[in-house]
Formats: structure tokens, sequence, C-alpha cells
């Protein structure tokens, strides 16, 4: 966030039920905030801190945020209203030493109730921490705020006291090693830098693809493998395919929600796990295997010390001599439906014909070279991206942000087409080869 400039703030907007007097929002803001420690907690950042001095958070015990009216005529539109406030929120950084991390208001039309909106800082909560907090609202008495059940989900507080233990320093410790373990020998640049760099410097483009939806269904069912790995080794073979470059090195997004206690726990829990994926001289179900298995890995060393493991990323870079490139990031969104019988080749063929790809936003800087997002339904929260045509079937809807100094224009959007036809390929074809060499060292 301090690199980008970006807030980072999370949330969304949504219809009111007619009659939802205004006390009854305020409740809620209030009964949120008095049950989760993080919606009540600040943050002090000396940026000029010596090394091993670390941000201060403090739970607050008592306090007020505010519950914001937006008062509109008869002739407003009222969602439009509550879209301006919701972009209002979320391009508005948080004052995080001064302010509580949650942003609640409503749009109110000739004094009735029409919209809520809601933004939090990620600092705070993560997307699933957001459902966390939707889920405990059925444990508010409404007549009289009160809770019906104790807090389900581990406490900030308590996070922070078992990461503190001899046990939650050995279990950062056993991640950092698995991480030192997959960087000692990984290539250390990930890109030939580009022969067409552009101004502003990343880019974004975004694909609808009902067509890889399906694919990844069928390469699923034939290789017992969650989609989720199908998708990590179609991002590892197109991004190999493009700059020639193996193995495949990205930083996945982990929830770490599987954890004990962590399910329902209302905080950022999100850091991201090492996948180093071999691609070269195989076939794509082996390379769906080792996926899995490097998801695995990712998933059970993501949680551990934020400031020791900058510092194992420094020393790694001492031992070699040259930083390691771990710029490229998987962060796989998607909410996957109930299982269903695998598609018929027809059904691949048909779809084929409704891929959307297209260029979207550009921006000066990002927090990374490579940044692949996957998602189950259009992002909301992106200008444009509710297209009545493109939510007309299941499809996966993915963007990649990408650094044109180190991926030309062209080669960004060889990756994106280079997604949907690995997986294509492959859907019902076990032996189709990645077409990919081991990488000889040269650019």
């Amino acid at each position: 966030m301090q690199h980008t400039g970006r807030t980072m703030n999370i949330g969304g907007v949504m219809p009111l039920p007619e009659g939802t007097p205004v006390e009854e929002i305020a409740a809620v803001l209030q009964f949120a905030v008095s049950r989760h420690q993080a919606l009540r907690t600040t943050l002090q950042v000396d940026h000029d801190r010596p090394p091993g001095a670390l941000p201060r958070q403090t739970v607050n015990a008592s306090g007020e945020t505010i519950l914001h009216i937006v008062d509109i005529d008869e002739t407003d539109d009222p969602a439009a209203a509550a879209e301006e406030l919701r972009c209002r929120y979320e391009t508005t950084a948080f004052d995080h030493a001064n302010e509580w991390p949650v942003r609640m208001g409503v749009v109110r039309s000739a004094g009735a109730l029409t919209h809520l909106v809601v933004q939090y800082s990620h600092l705070a909560v993560d997307g699933l921490g957001i459902d966390a907090i939707a889920r405990d609202l059925a444990h508010r008495d409404p007549q009289t705020n009160h809770p019906t059940a104790p807090v389900s989900g581990t406490q900030p507080l308590q996070i922070a006291q078992a990461q503190a233990s001899p046990a939650g320093r050995r279990q950062s410790d056993k991640a950092l090693r698995y991480w030192e373990s997959q960087l000692a020998t990984v290539p250390a640049q990930r890109f030939t830098p580009s022969d067409d760099p552009r101004e502003p410097r990343f880019w974004e483009i975004f694909c609808y693809s009902p067509a890889m939806h399906l694919a990844m269904r069928a390469i699923s069912a034939r290789t017992a493998a969650h989609t989720s790995h199908v998708l990590l080794a179609a991002y590892a073979v197109a991004i190999a395919r493009v700059t020639r470059r193996t193995p495949s090195v990205a930083q996945l997004v982990v929830s770490n929600r599987f954890r004990p206690g962590f399910a329902d726990a209302v905080t950022q829990l999100s850091q991201t796990g090492i996948c180093v994926i071999d691609v070269a001289d195989c076939v794509f179900d082996d390379v769906v295997a080792r996926a899995w298995k490097a998801s695995a890995g990712a998933s059970l060393h993501g949680y551990y010390d934020g400031d020791a493991h900058q510092q194992l990323l420094d020393d790694i870079a001492g031992r070699r001599g040259e930083k390691i490139d771990l710029s490229c990031f998987v962060n796989d969104r998607r909410v996957v439906a109930p299982e269903e019988p695998p598609p018929t080749e027809d059904e691949l063929r048909a779809a084929l014909p409704r891929t959307r790809l297209r260029w979207d936003r550009k921006q000066p800087i990002f927090d990374g070279s490579f940044f692949l997002q996957v998602d189950s339904a259009p992002d909301a929260n992106v200008p444009g991206r509710l297209v009545p045509e493109e939510q007309q079937q299941p499809a996966v809807y993915f963007a990649i942000w990408a650094d044109t100094h180190a991926l030309a224009p062209r080669d960004i959007e060889a990756c994106a087409r280079e997604l949907e036809a690995v997986t294509v390929e492959a859907a019902f074809n076990g032996k189709a080869a990645t077409r990919v060499s081991p990488w000889d060292g040269q650019n």
C-alpha cells in the first residue's frame, strides 16, 4: 500500500429491504465493532523505524465510529449515489492511527433508506473475514442488540499471543525453512526485459472464458485434482511458454482459514506461499500433479512472521549475490460450485466462441510484475465488468496485471490466451504435451 499508493480497501453495496430504519443499521454497526477486535484496532507506523522496531496495533476497548447518511433528491438514482459513496470509501485511505478500519453509510431518499455501503481496511480484514462478519450477525438479537452466542472465531489478541508463543515461533521457523529450500536453486529472474515498455507501466488484461471453466472441470474429473490445482498448472505452463523460463515460480495467496480457530476469525489472515513447478518435457497431467503438491506445500507453509520472512529473502539474496524475483502472484478467489458431471467435447467446442478478451485499466505503479486474479463471477468493484452477455453461463473470469517493462503487451496478451489454450488442449487429452523445454540459462 505504501509502495503503490493504493488503498486496497474492500467492501461493497447492498440494497436494503423497504422500511429499514436507520436505527437498525446503526445498531448493526455498533454490534459489529463491539464484537470484533479487528474493527476497533488502530495502527501506529513509524516510517523511519529502526531495524527490528515493529508497528504497534492497539485494540481499543471503547470509542466511536460514524454511520454516514447520504440524503438524495427523489429524482436522483439511489444506486448511483450508493456507488459514488462506495468509490469514495474505496479510494480514500484510512487514517489507521486515528480511524477505526470500517466505514459504513446509507443512502436515504424521501426519508427511506435504499442502500447500505460498507468498506473495510484490508489491513484489518480479508474477504473471508468479511464473510465471517456477515455470518456473525445471525448471533445478534434484533430487539436488544445483544449477542446470543459468544464470538466463534479466534480474536486478533489471541492470535498475536499464539504467534509469540514457542509453538508459534516453531510454526514460522518451519515455514521459512520450506521457503529457503524452494528458493535454493530456482533461477533468480523470471523475465527478460521487455522490448516494448509502455507508460503507464502496468497494464491489465481481462478474460471471460466459459470454455476454460468447462476444460478445467474435465481435467479435474480425469485427474481427481481440484480445479484450483488445474488452474495453477495452467498458469505454470502458460507463463513458461511465453517467457521460455522454467521452472515456473509464483507466490500463491493462502487464506490460512483451514487452521484451527481461523474459519470464523474476523481479521486479516492471508499471506503468500511459494510455488515452484517444473513444466519442461512432460505432459499436462504431470504438471497438474506437481501443482497439487506445490499448492499443498505453499498452503502448509503460508503462515509466518513477516519480518523474519523478509530477512530470509535478504539473506538468500546476499548468499546468491542477486535478488530472486518473486513478483509473480496467483490469487484464485473462485467460489467453486457443487460437483457437476464433466462436460462433453461438444459442449466445450460450443463454448469457445464465447470467450472475450480485452485490455482494461492502466496505472503507473503496481505490487507485482505479474498478478493473476481469478473469479467465478465478474468483480463488481471494477467498473465495466458487469456485462450481461458475460453472465449467461458459468465461466472463469480472470485478470492479469503485468509490468510492460518485464513483458511486452503482446506477451501479456499471449499469457492470457495461453491460459485458456492450455486447459482446452488438455481437456480430453491426458497426454497433451506442455511444449516447454528446459531453460538453458540464456535470455
